[in-house]
């Protein structure tokens, strides 16, 4: 290429308007990009507006939510609460000060499991009364002294007085009662009678008399029976005087 050909292409090209490209979004779809923007922000203020609200007043803290804490011990929970499902705790108590109230609409179950798995004691609060299955039931004072005690073998009852504010009947369809003690056995009646009905009635052991030495005498009384099974002593004689105190059995 010649001189004058590379200085005439020059002249031709400082002529000509350079040219501009736009880089970019405009018209609606900058108008869309700016809306969905405002809508996005829209919503992260209310999400977070929400949050606040939710941890104000659910109680959130860094110790717990609402009525329940954590401490170093376990779970704290204060007021009235609510348990849908089975509770499992390793310990349940009140604040120091505070009775602790449990509350249901059927009942209130205690199960205590063994190692396998089984059903060795329970304790069943319902609307029909208190139900208790175990083994062994023991009740005693606060200072320890056994008060009752009951287990298929016998019951043990160690209060120094059994008392009932009304009638009480002692049945045993199959088999005997047995009241053993170690000093006296006392039956009273303050306004009725005691009665002894039974086709047989022993008093064993009873000491034997001995005539006494001449110039000693004491009273000395026999046991009358009325024919409507009444007992009463009569001052004893030569011979019987259940006939001449028999105005008794009337």
């Amino acid at each position: 290429m010649t001189q004058e050909q590379c200085t005439h292409r020059n002249n031709v090209q400082s002529t000509e308007k350079p040219h501009v490209y736009k880089v970019g979004i405009y018209g609606w779809r900058k108008r869309c990009l700016y809306f969905f923007v405002l809508l996005l922000m829209i919503l992260i203020l209310v999400n977070l507006a929400l949050t606040i609200w939710i941890l104000k007043v659910m109680n959130f803290t860094i110790d717990g939510m609402g009525h329940l804490r954590i401490t170093e011990r376990g779970l704290k929970l204060e007021g009235d609460s609510e348990f849908l499902q089975p509770l499992y705790a390793k310990e349940i108590q009140s604040r120091p000060g505070s009775p602790l109230f449990l509350q249901s609409s059927k009942n209130v179950s205690i199960n205590i499991l063994n190692g396998k798995n089984q059903l060795v004691s329970q304790l069943i609060a319902g609307s029909n009364g208190v139900h208790a299955r175990g083994k062994m039931l023991e009740v005693k004072s606060s200072t320890g002294k056994l008060l009752f005690s009951a287990d298929d073998r016998e019951v043990v009852v160690g209060a120094e007085r059994l008392r009932a504010p009304k009638g009480v009947q002692i049945q045993a369809e199959a088999g005997d009662i047995q009241a053993t003690c170690r000093s006296d056995l006392r039956l009273e009646s303050k306004d009725g009678e005691i009665t002894l009905d039974a086709r047989r009635i022993k008093l064993l052991r009873l000491p034997e008399g001995k005539a006494s030495p001449s110039g000693t005498r004491q009273t000395v009384y026999e046991v009358c029976v009325c024919p409507n099974g009444k007992l009463f002593l009569s001052q004893a004689g030569t011979g019987s005087t259940c006939q001449i105190s028999n105005n008794i059995c009337l």
